[in-house]
């Protein structure tokens, strides 16, 4: 049997924080979807292509209302529930605080 080996002391590897995001999109038919992702941009653009959820893929995505920045992804699921359990007014004030606008 080998030795088990352990990892000489130092430095331990730092693990990468990634920031996770809460958005909403209006959606075909003035239906709003909410979701998690790491990398909205690539999220969005699966959505765009029906290669998303499976409500974007009936309802296609028209624009994205609101976005905001989470420091875990427990963070944004735990808000991504919050707000799927709201009445679409009151997502859709939500959405007005946390509203998006295109970079450039």
């Amino acid at each position: 049997m080998a030795q088990s080996q352990k990892k000489p002391p130092g430095k331990t590897a730092k693990k990468k924080r990634i920031a996770w995001f809460v958005y909403m999109l209006e959606c075909k038919g003035d239906r709003i979807y909410t979701g998690v992702t790491p990398d909205l941009a690539t999220r969005y653009d699966k959505h765009c292509s029906g290669k998303g959820a499976k409500f974007t893929r009936s309802f296609p995505p028209k624009r994205i209302l609101a976005v905001k920045k989470c420091r875990t992804r427990e963070t944004a699921q735990s808000q991504e529930y919050a707000l799927k359990q709201l009445a679409r007014p009151d997502k859709l004030v939500w959405a007005k605080k946390w509203q998006w606008s295109a970079p450039g």
